[in-house]
């Protein structure tokens, strides 16, 4: 695989200081694709100003595993005024520059914004927050991110610069810190949840982990409590769906870490492992697996409290720990979708299908799953001015008349017509 995403050819490997610089080409058709009128306007403007810019972080280990990526992030040694001063020149509009204070200039070319930040160095950090001071040295500005996989650099000509052996744990699937676990938590604590999060994109087998990594981890798993909540559930959403999720939950309960998280303390995790092997081929949502781990309606709420999640999130969640048992398929017809359409039916709120969706990806019900998702909600065809038309007309009256109507329409697996449902009423 490797070979066929790059060239062989080894440009260099240089000694800074006490690590290697190993650099390579990259030739491949998702790097070529990302060259449209914009980024090669951007470039232009580089360099004609003699300012040196690439790719950074996850583009990179995006193509370098073959993946277009979503989201390109650029670097750059020019500090942001000389940015600002370069675009002003080039007529270039500048949009959304909240980030400037942390180096980062967004430039809007052909209707297509490019981030690009100037490099860092981190020169003090409380675990949630860094102070920078910009700098013109690449490696410094890698040995300040996360992972080594997240702190290579790619050239416009293709040059892949790895200071932290990035590409080598790319290609044998490791997730490690750059340089000290311990010193790179400590600078943010949601690297924690980070790691475990790229362990899920990258590793190949649950449990490839170095022991002197979990063990700064749990170390240091408190400070994730000084962590918003918000940035919390941004993580752990996508860990939760990834590869791996329950051995990540799992571990994350075993190096103590849920309690700062807003997972519950005592969460069920066996029930989890089990929903997640029943769901994770048919794509779950994050909530759909985390709610396994809960046991009551209360611990919803203290979830919600910590992580701030969605408002539909939340209902997820409340209605799965609420219907997991009440709601299954009929003992006497252990095939029949009949209790779940009915219910469906019988429901005022218009996502009720899409919660039955994910509890039958809870109750590992592959077969009903395949027909809910295939089947659309009948309409009931009588109405209440039907009834009228017929003398019914107290309001009481048509809504205890409607609902002996439905019960009926129900149990004809929703068949009968208008016509043979009103027959059903005496004159």
């Amino acid at each position: 695989m490797w070979s066929r995403l790059l060239s062989p050819r080894v440009i260099g490997r240089t000694r800074l200081c006490w690590r290697s610089l190993f650099t390579m080409q990259l030739k491949t058709s998702e790097f070529q694709a990302l060259f449209n009128d914009g980024l090669n306007g951007l470039a232009e403007v580089f360099e004609k100003h003699q300012h040196e810019l690439r790719i950074a972080g996850g583009a990179v280990r995006d193509l370098l595993s073959g993946k277009r990526p979503e989201d390109v992030d650029f670097a750059t040694t020019a500090t942001p005024e000389e940015m600002k001063r370069m675009f002003q020149n080039a007529g270039i509009r500048m949009i959304n520059n909240k980030g400037e204070k942390h180096g980062t200039i967004t430039a809007r070319l052909h209707n297509e914004n490019f981030e690009v930040t100037t490099l860092r160095v981190d020169v003090q950090t409380d675990g949630r927050h860094a102070e920078v001071e910009f700098t013109t040295d690449w490696q410094k500005d890698a040995e300040r991110r996360d992972l080594t996989i997240n702190s290579m650099f790619l050239g416009l000509d293709g040059t892949l610069y790895d200071y932290f052996k990035g590409y080598e744990d790319l290609q044998n699937r490791k997730v490690r810190f750059v340089g000290s676990a311990e010193q790179r938590i400590q600078e943010d604590y949601l690297r924690i949840l980070r790691y475990f999060r790229f362990y899920g994109r990258v590793a190949l087998k649950p449990g490839d982990h170095e022991p002197e990594t979990l063990t700064a981890i749990k170390d240091n798993g408190r400070g994730l409590a000084a962590i918003s909540g918000e940035r919390i559930w941004v993580e752990l959403k996508k860990m939760v769906v990834g590869n791996h999720a329950a051995h990540l939950l799992e571990l994350m309960y075993s190096l103590e870490l849920a309690q700062y998280t807003g997972l519950p303390p005592d969460g069920n995790v066996e029930e989890m492992k089990r929903v997640w092997q029943n769901a994770k081929d048919h794509s779950p949502k994050p909530m759909t697996i985390l709610a396994a781990l809960f046991q009551s309606p209360e611990e919803v709420e203290k979830m919600d409290i910590r992580l701030k999640v969605s408002r539909e999130e939340k209902t997820l969640a409340l209605f799965l720990v609420k219907y997991r048992q009440e709601l299954c398929k009929s003992q006497d017809e252990p095939d029949s979708l009949k209790p779940f359409t009915d219910f469906i039916i019988d429901s005022r709120e218009l996502d009720t299908q899409s919660k039955v969706c994910e509890l039958l990806k809870y109750q590992g019900e592959e077969k009903l799953l395949a027909e809910l998702c295939r089947w659309s909600i009948p309409r009931f065809p009588v109405s209440g001015h039907d009834l009228r038309r017929m003398g019914i007309t107290t309001g009481k009256e048509i809504g205890a008349t409607l609902q002996e109507l439905r019960d009926i329409w129900k149990k004809s697996r929703y068949q009968m017509d208008k016509d043979e449902l009103l027959s059903y009423i005496k004159p």
